[in-house]
């Protein structure tokens, strides 16, 4: 990278030797820079990126292509309305369709082959449909289009969302490496204790509590949510060095991003001998409110969600093994 270094620029070198250079602001957007470094061209990209706007690529400014109707979905509000996270997932889709091809390419069979192309991992193939279904809906609502080729196309279904749920011996597993004070400590009762987001635990701190509870609205779906801060999780803010503006900080106490947290966090888990991830310590938290008899509504307003489908999913669950276990019981008496 050549000094001095702009804020902001990544570097890279593609395979032929040829060094490429990007544009991300924290866990944003990544968008190419055109030109050679400190040149004209590059001057002007690194200057409409610096200002929120993509440099245009010459090859999307066709008017009727993927490419263009993708840059003018990006200046929309439906794109600007989405939380980061997702559209830095939805623009790994993006950057993977064939930009200077008509839109009107884009055809529900076509999307039906994209969908069988990526059926060997159903996260990516839901992703795919999830991008474009959103893309054409826009399209369709700005006149750009006449039909939404994604109607009719369904999600892949799965058993699982792929996330281990932590079991109580790994918890305790986990809690005996990383003692109180530890940051590793702390971020892993943030998680357990208020079952949040990778996303949210980044960047919940102490300018979020309020009489005694986290208050905030989440990164994905912007739902507000009041989480009291148990005794747990208190004591553990309490004896933990944290950041000033969020709990969960680096060594030198400044906010941590949501991937680098991820590696962090999983490595921590790792050293404990736990396979769980924070997405399955959200789940673990999920599954202990539900046994203990916590509600749909309980865990619809606990945990962030929109719909009832997710906590429904945990309180019958919980339901069942209850039943079950009176049931067997009932069994053994008429015995």
């Amino acid at each position: 990278m050549p000094r001095p270094r702009l804020p902001y620029v990544q570097h890279e070198t593609s395979r032929h030797g040829k060094h490429v250079y990007y544009f991300r602001r924290g866990d944003g957007t990544r968008t190419r820079l055109r030109g050679d470094y400190g040149s004209a061209e590059f001057r002007d990209a690194y200057a409409l990126a610096m200002a929120g706007r993509l440099p245009e690529d010459r090859r999307l400014s066709s008017t009727g292509s993927i490419g263009w109707l993708i840059a003018r979905y990006r200046e929309s509000a439906a794109w600007k309305g989405l939380a980061r996270g997702t559209q830095t997932q939805r623009e790994g889709v993006l950057r993977g369709l064939p930009v200077e091809a008509s839109y009107t390419s884009v055809t529900r069979k076509a999307i039906i082959a994209g969908m069988d192309r990526r059926s060997h991992s159903p996260d990516a193939a839901n992703a795919f449909l999830y991008t474009l279904r959103h893309l054409f809906e826009w399209a369709l609502y700005a006149e750009h289009v006449k039909a939404d080729p994604t109607l009719g196309v369904k999600k892949v279904n799965r058993k699982s969302d792929g996330f281990h749920v932590w079991t109580d011996d790994e918890i305790e597993r986990f809690e005996s490496r990383w003692t109180l004070g530890s940051r590793e400590r702390l971020a892993f009762d943030l998680l357990l204790y208020t079952g949040l987001r990778r996303a949210d635990a980044v960047r919940v701190g102490r300018p979020h509590v309020r009489d005694g509870a986290l208050r905030f609205r989440t990164s994905k779906g912007n739902v507000e949510v009041q989480i009291p801060i148990l005794p747990p999780l208190n004591r553990s803010i309490e004896a933990t060095r944290t950041g000033d503006l969020t709990f969960i900080c680096t060594a030198r106490g400044l906010p941590m991003g949501a991937n680098v947290f991820t590696v962090w966090f999983r490595a921590a888990a790792k050293a404990a001998g736990c396979p769980g991830s924070a997405h399955g310590l959200r789940k673990a938290s999920a599954t202990r409110m539900a046994q203990a008899g916590g509600t749909t509504g309980q865990l619809k307003a606990s945990y962030g969600w929109k719909t009832n489908a997710m906590p429904e999913l945990y309180t019958q669950t919980a339901e069942r093994a209850v039943m079950a276990a009176d049931g067997m019981a009932k069994l053994e008496r008429k015995k």
